[in-house]
């Protein structure tokens, strides 16, 4: 094994230009594959975190007559639930109701939080600031599509428990900016007093979002949702981000892997007088064709070595600066940030690699069998068998 390591090795370095065109576009296939790699496990890393840090909590606790999906379930999901059995979690409460900004008809939903709350990061202390009757909070995109701003006055109308229709005028107390657009879109934040004094809904409650220290149990009634069930919906866009980078990653390896083969048939071809003169000092045909297959596989360690070389600067400087999409997220239908920082981990980057050098050892083998087939006498003189 040595012997063919030295051998490939040199007649890599021999062959000159035509090796550093194979080992670039080989090097290019790595540094794309785990840089999708990565942006995508960046992705979802940071989805997961904000929906965390912003709406979930360590997991939520809905009412039985709960459905997020539902809007029509509103009316009949809420109840109360003991103070011994609400300790860690905090109370929210959920109404529809329908806003005129600027005498248009918005549908939307009211959601009363606790002031004082800090199990997600919602700034809902700014309504404790604010001296109008009704302060509310709206998100930016709430804000755009209202075409609301701070410290505007808008008519709101809600119906109360007895299905009786009220009105009043509320005040922006302020905008917020979150990546999650589901705590943003068609949302209106207030105070959970409040949304309970004008609902009339005294001590009801929608769901509860959970912080760190809280234990599930059984609550009749109740049922608590945990994180990965939350999260299945942004996973599931997710993996499905990961097979299209897969079905793209194998088209780009395969290009790849063509010019090695290429490579490997016209050099069977065109050296049939140096196969014949392995085999006429002594060679083995398994031992001459071990070397034909080394060269493959060391054109993607040289691809790996340059790949990671050139890869490194730009692995770190994405990783650490982030990559700003701008505009391009607004309107998906998946959680993602305007800024995404790829996570790049040993594993990622070794076992792309591994993948490159078991590919590229493979396609070399299949022209090289051809060894075992050949003429002795024939391949001295340089001709086909």
């Amino acid at each position: 094994m040595k012997i063919a390591f030295k051998l490939a090795y040199k007649n890599l370095m021999g062959a000159g230009l035509r090796t550093w065109l194979n080992v670039s576009v080989l090097s290019f296939c790595f540094i794309v594959i785990v840089f999708y790699s990565g942006f995508i496990n960046g992705w979802q890393k940071q989805g997961r975190l904000d929906a965390v840090n912003w709406e979930y909590g360590n997991g939520q606790l809905y009412h039985a007559n709960y459905d997020p999906y539902d809007v029509f379930t509103l009316q009949n999901a809420h109840g109360t639930l003991p103070k011994s059995q609400s300790e860690n979690l905090t109370p929210v409460l959920i109404q529809q109701a329908t806003v005129y900004p600027n005498g248009r008809m918005n549908p939307t939903l009211i959601k009363g939080i606790p002031v004082n709350q800090n199990v997600i990061n919602l700034p809902i202390g700014l309504l404790a600031k604010s001296d109008a009757r009704i302060p509310v909070l709206i998100g930016k995109r709430m804000a755009e599509a209202s075409r609301l701003s701070s410290g505007d006055n808008v008519l709101l109308r809600w119906r109360d428990k007895n299905g009786t229709y009220d009105a009043a005028n509320i005040t922006i107390a302020g905008v917020f900016d979150s990546d999650v657009a589901t705590v943003d879109n068609g949302q209106i934040w207030m105070a959970l007093d409040k949304l309970r004094e004008m609902t009339r809904l005294t001590n009801e409650t929608t769901l509860f979002i959970a912080n760190e220290q809280y234990q599930p149990k059984q609550n009749a009634g109740w049922k608590f949702q945990p994180l990965d069930k939350l999260l299945k919906d942004f996973d599931s866009a997710v993996q499905a981000e990961r097979i299209g980078s897969v079905v793209i990653s194998s088209v780009l390896l395969a290009i790849g892997l063509l010019a090695i083969f290429d490579t490997q048939v016209l050099s069977i071809f065109r050296r049939q007088k140096e196969i014949g003169t392995y085999i006429a000092l002594g060679m083995t045909k398994y031992q001459v064709l071990k070397i034909f297959t080394v060269e493959g596989g060391m054109y993607s360690i040289f691809a790996g070595i340059v790949g990671i070389a050139i890869g490194t600067p730009l692995f770190y400087y994405t990783s650490s600066q982030g990559i700003n999409l701008g505009n391009l997220t607004e309107g998906m239908g998946a959680r993602m940030a305007n800024i995404i920082y790829p996570t790049f981990s040993t594993a990622l980057i070794l076992g792309t690699l591994l993948v490159l050098v078991f590919s590229a050892t493979l396609v070399s083998f299949i022209p090289a069998r051809k060894i075992s087939k050949m003429n002795v006498i024939n391949a001295l003189k340089g001709k086909i068998s």
